[in-house]
């Protein structure tokens, strides 16, 4: 089925295939694409035959972070639309992470802010080499206070210390040695190589992946308790709407 800015497919081995679907502009992300993810998520877990989760951005890049006019709106609406925003944000992020089920993320092109968060929230990642990755907020005057915990769980408070104040762009190969992805291919064969990976993920028990999968989580930054997510969002929210 799809929506306008999110595609979804699931074929007959409970397999998903999740795109983002915004490509004129690089997948960036605006109302209507968190929207849809969520939805997304919605249904797809509603699905008992659902096995492996696997998302993608249609054309040259992956997520471009966010839509800088959606942004912009946001900024000078109310402060409880802005706080809605971060908050439908932060949500599409958190319930990705914990998705019961193993989640793939095949990046090609730009993987800025918010994709980067997306990619840190996937169980595996695999990168084209043409891919570039920054997580640039602060040179907007923002935060990525929302994506911060899976990043953490991802490459470490260390490396988000870098990565998240400088805002440099960093290629392929380096995400991988940082460990925001597993394995660097030709874009040529991304798409085989998120094949054999599914492949793998189908070979084994889905409640013992289910299980193994949510006892990481539980000892991981990205466990956040209702109230910490709160605060995150607030702060998250409350920056855009500051000088």
């Amino acid at each position: 089925m799809t929506n306008p800015a999110v595609i979804r497919e699931l074929d007959a081995r409970g397999v998903a295939t999740v795109t983002l679907n915004r490509p004129t502009v690089n997948n960036a992300y605006n109302a209507e694409l968190i929207a849809g993810l969520l939805t997304t998520l919605d249904v797809l877990f509603s699905q008992s035959s659902l096995r492996v989760v696997v998302i993608r951005g249609a054309g040259r890049h992956f997520q471009a972070g966010a839509d800088l006019a959606w942004l912009n709106e946001v900024a000078q609406a109310s402060y409880d639309d802005n706080l809605a925003a971060s908050r439908a944000t932060a949500e599409a992020v958190h319930r990705l992470n914990n998705v019961p089920v193993p989640t793939v993320a095949l990046i090609q092109g730009g993987c800025f802010g918010g994709g980067t968060g997306i990619a840190a929230a996937c169980d595996v990642v695999i990168a084209a080499d043409n891919a570039i990755f920054s997580i640039a907020e602060t040179r907007w005057g923002l935060i990525p206070g929302i994506i911060i915990p899976q990043l953490n769980d991802a490459i470490g408070a260390r490396q988000v210390r870098r990565y998240a104040l400088t805002g440099e762009r960093f290629d392929a190969h380096e995400a991988r040695r940082i460990g925001l992805v597993h394995e660097v291919v030709p874009l040529a064969e991304l798409e085989a190589a998120g094949a054999k990976a599914v492949d793998r993920l189908l070979q084994n028990a889905p409640e013992a992946n289910a299980q193994t999968k949510a006892i990481a989580i539980e000892h991981a930054w990205g466990d956040l308790s209702p109230e910490r997510l709160a605060r995150l969002i607030e702060q998250h929210a409350v920056k855009r709407q500051s000088a």
